[in-house]
């Protein structure tokens, strides 16, 4: 921008049509073409420089014709010191020759226009164009959204719109017209600027001549702006705007950022239990609401118990219970949604009569149920005893909100847990009673039995079938523990060889007339030794009990695991969803949880296993998911 696009130091007033005209000239007339000018109202003659400024400090000028040689100094040095005082008045130099030279440097003074004498014939249409063109960019400058004024090099102000006055009067401190602020200097009405980024960037405007582009924060008004200054040699043009309410806008957007980055690391922290992990988020949400108090509670019958609690006064603290009608929490868990009462007395008024309010002083209250298996357990919530001067934010509600569903799924995950560890507790305890107290009778039994056989004279059927009983019972008894055990392996992966591993596995049944036959056999598998030897022998042993003592039995990997086929009668499509339940079984000899112990192997490793027709129409069984190699 080579020069400020201002009006000048003086108010355009030839928007009304009617242009005067300072000319300055020896000559004691005005050139013909000026005063038969369309839109010339008036022509005030000087001759001399200092008689023409004099002009200027008192009297209407719209724009100034001024010949090059005059008396008291030239035609160039008079358009500096104009520009000096009014950087926006027009200015037509008029000259006795056509040097191009004087033309340049007469322009890069700040001439509104230049010609010579030969050319005056166009002098009155050039000057009221250029006092034209002036108004119209002061009317531009006055309807501009951006506040806007100019300086001179001197830091004098020479314009300002509408919107720049109203906000520059309001840092002064003074109600002053444009007239009024117009020649007063910028850095002695507003001292407070000196030293700022305003001042240091205006400067280096000016020095540099290069454009600056900020945004700061003016103290004395709570306002931020938004700042483009363009500098020339003649000043400083610079357009202004509020953005209070954008930067207040972004600020509470970073810290919404934080917030959700604080939540996210309290609820990740592996190192700190449920209890530790809700008196963070309590203390976090007591600092963005703004409220002293905070509670986690839970809810038995009409009881209202307070099992992790913020109350600075020591009124309120973890273990106290109290009726749950006289808390606000009864309407939240009533209405089974949460609750938001910037002002208790004021939004609801039937609530002023219980306990929580009378006693407590509970004026300000949020608070969202807390859910376990579908049902409410507690409420999470947040008060005061000060009501709100503002209602709370969509932002807090849904904050306490997202706070409220993490408390209420991991309480439901610690009850599932706990739920869990009891039912293992309870499996620990049949797996001791199904080893030493049936166990060591059965190994009686089976003792007392061969004692018989030796001495029985009756028929021998009788002692193989109770014998056979007591075999299965112990296979079952050996199933059992295997099973209840297999939930709490740990899984230690190493590799092995497909081919050794299965034919480990099938020497284990001892499986004398059936076939096996391992295909692509030097594949490496990983998985838990004692686990995968255990399921490689379930599936086979299964493959012999329903496919007859002859079936021919395949073992062969995948790319990412290795299945288990038979040529035996298969499994119907209609059974083959309830394989894997415990106590399954089409065989008379089987105990029913072979495959259930496979199933508890597989998802151990985090597996997967499918059962399907196999080639020669028997059962195929495919475990994927496997690391191989």
């Amino acid at each position: 921008m080579e020069n400020p696009v201002v009006a000048g130091g003086r108010p355009l007033t030839a928007t009304d049509g009617r242009v005067h005209v300072l000319y300055v000239d020896t000559a004691a007339t005005a050139p013909e073409s000026l005063r038969d000018a369309d839109g010339v109202h008036e022509i005030r003659t000087c001759g001399s420089v200092e008689a023409a400024l004099a002009a200027l400090e008192t009297e209407r000028v719209d724009c100034v014709v001024s010949e090059y040689t005059l008396p008291d100094r030239d035609g160039l040095d008079f358009l500096r010191e104009v520009r000096d005082r009014w950087s926006g008045l027009p200015f037509v130099l008029v000259t006795g020759d056509g040097d191009e030279a004087l033309a340049s440097e007469a322009i890069g003074a700040g001439a509104t226009d230049y010609l010579s004498k030969d050319n005056v014939g166009a002098l009155g249409e050039r000057v009221v164009s250029a006092v034209t063109d002036a108004a119209e960019q002061g009317e531009i400058l006055g309807r501009m959204t951006d506040a806007f004024f100019a300086v001179d090099t001197d830091w004098r102000f020479t314009y300002v719109n509408e919107e720049g006055l109203s906000i520059l009067c309001e840092a002064i401190g003074e109600e002053l017209s444009a007239a009024e602020l117009l020649g007063r200097s910028i850095w002695d009405e507003l001292p407070p600027l000196v030293g700022t980024q305003f001042y240091d960037a205006y400067h280096r405007a000016m020095d540099d001549q290069e454009p600056v582009s900020f945004e700061a924060h003016y103290d004395p008004l709570s306002t931020w702006f938004a700042v483009r200054a363009y500098p020339s040699p003649t000043g400083l043009s610079v357009y202004f705007r509020d953005v209070t309410e954008r930067k207040a806008r972004e600020e509470e957007m970073a810290e919404r950022d934080r917030v959700l980055r604080e939540v996210y690391r309290i609820i990740a922290d592996k190192d700190r239990d449920f209890e530790e992990k809700v008196d963070e988020l309590l203390g976090l949400g007591r600092e963005v609401l703004d409220t002293d108090c905070a509670a986690l509670s839970s809810i038995s019958d009409d009881s209202y118990v307070f099992d992790i609690v913020h109350d600075p006064s020591g009124q309120i603290t973890s273990g106290d219970v109290i009726p749950l009608s006289a808390t606000n929490c009864e309407r939240a868990v009533v209405d089974e949604e949460t609750l938001v009462l910037g002002d208790v007395a004021a939004e609801a008024p039937e609530l002023t009569d219980r306990a929580g309010y009378t006693e407590m002083g509970t004026s300000c209250y949020l608070g969202t149920p807390v859910w376990v298996d579908g049902e409410i357990d507690g409420t999470f919530c947040f008060f005061d005893t000060e009501p709100r001067t503002d209602s709370f934010t969509d932002w807090e509600v849904t904050l306490i909100d997202l706070m409220g569903n993490w408390v209420s799924y991991e309480r439901e995950r610690e009850r599932h847990a706990a739920q869990l560890t009891r039912e293992r507790n309870r499996l620990d305890d049949f797996a001791s009673l199904v080893s030493h107290d049936l166990r060591n009778p059965l190994t009686v039994a089976m003792g007392r039995l061969d004692i018989i056989r030796e001495g029985y004279d009756g028929d021998p059927d009788h002692v193989d079938t109770v014998e056979a009983s007591l075999e299965r019972m112990d296979a079952l008894i050996e199933d059992l523990l295997v099973l209840s055990r297999s939930g709490k392996q740990s899984v230690e992966p190493e590799p092995h060889v497909l081919r050794s591993v299965a034919t480990a596995a099938w020497e284990a049944t001892g499986t004398d007339d059936a076939t096996l036959h391992v295909v692509d056999g030097d594949t490496t598998l990983y998985g838990d030794t004692v686990s995968t030897q255990q399921l490689f022998e379930n599936l086979l042993r299964n493959a012999v009990e329903h496919g007859g003592a002859d079936v021919t039995v395949e073992v062969g990997a995948l790319s990412d695991g290795f299945y288990v086929a038979d040529d035996g009668p298969g499994i119907p499509p209609e059974d083959r969803g309830q394989v894997f339940d415990s106590g399954y079984t089409t065989s008379d000899d089987g105990t029913g949880f072979g495959l259930r112990i496979v199933r508890g192997i597989v998802d151990a490793h985090g597996w997967a296993i499918d059962v399907s027709e196999g080639q020669g129409g028997g059962a195929r069984f495919e475990v994927t998911g496997v690391r191989t190699e």
